[in-house]
């Protein structure tokens, strides 16, 4: 069963007659009248009485065209949404945020982004990073702006910024005093952690278990917010990017005595169909970083 049939039966039955429905299609006589007997055949069923001068449907032809209508107005806003999506008039972006970059990296991206593409979906999934890349390579997200390090070398990657991890302490500390702390100065530490499924937790509990400490973790939490709530009222340390930090009031962000420092970017599947509106999600994200080179190019 071909669609050409079923748009030559629909216009046949409209018109009830196979003369115009050809000269409305701008086909000729014949092709209609073959298509709808290969139909009949196909069907096992006579669609029309052509016992009469006029075309009429039959009892089962009525139910067929009625069934088929709808078929075809479907396959008809198919064509004409997949339009949409190629002229960029619609589309849905699934992007994969860490707490972190959620709460301060991407609002930046995100606002600038919708602005320009406001008919766009984009749909955001806040999990840690080493989520993220699992989810992507199970095509479950579009994107996920993460910490890059150790990567999959399936993952197309778009480096955005670099950051140094920090260790945040509440100002009321005597490690408030210091310029750099070593792994030695916190071993005793009550530490408040990000959950599992963020990298920068395994790479600090990693480099903790290299020099023989076990961490005294007292609290978990995937809100920056309340990390730094629980910091700034003296329950615990905790370890962040320095972008997160800023001036939060009562922390203090002191760099480790051996500086880490981690790339922060875009990642996408490899050879994965990327559609017209993810792509413009990397190209508006690589003029982001063009216009920032730039700037800082006249900076300096």
């Amino acid at each position: 069963m071909e669609l050409r049939q079923l748009e030559y039966f629909q216009m046949a039955s409209r018109l009830r007659n196979i003369t115009r429905a050809a000269e409305r299609l701008r086909v000729s006589q014949p092709n209609i009248t073959v298509a709808i007997k290969k139909l009949e055949a196909e069907l096992g069923i006579q669609l029309f009485d052509r016992s009469q001068k006029q075309l009429s449907l039959t009892p089962e032809g009525a139910v067929f065209l009625n069934r088929i209508e709808l078929a075809l107005r479907n396959i008809q806003d198919a064509v004409l949404e997949v339009n949409d999506y190629k002229q960029l008039q619609k589309g849905t972006i699934k992007i994969g945020i860490p707490p972190m970059m959620g709460a301060y990296l991407f609002p930046k991206i995100f606002s600038s982004f919708q602005h320009r593409y406001s008919h766009l979906d984009i749909y955001l999934h806040e999990e840690g990073s080493m989520s993220i890349r699992e989810q992507i390579e199970r095509d479950e997200l579009d994107f996920g702006i993460i910490i890059l390090a150790g990567a999959s070398q399936n993952l197309q990657i778009l480096s955005m910024s670099r950051n140094q991890i920090v260790c945040c302490v509440p100002k009321t500390s005597p490690l408030a005093q210091k310029d750099s702390v070593s792994w030695d100065d916190i071993a005793e530490a009550n530490i408040v952690m990000l959950k599992e499924g963020s990298f920068l937790r395994q790479l600090v509990l990693q480099s903790m278990k290299s020099v023989g400490i076990v961490p005294n973790i007292v609290l978990e939490s995937n809100q920056v917010i309340t990390l730094k709530g629980l910091i700034a009222n003296g329950v615990g340390i905790g370890f962040l990017l320095d972008m997160v930090v800023g001036e939060t009031p009562g922390v203090k962000a002191i760099p480790l005595a051996e500086p880490r420092f981690v790339d922060v970017g875009l990642a996408w599947k490899k050879d994965r169909y990327i559609s017209k509106a993810a792509q413009s999600f990397i190209d508006f994200c690589e003029d982001l970083l063009k216009e920032r080179m730039k700037q800082e190019h006249h900076t300096d």
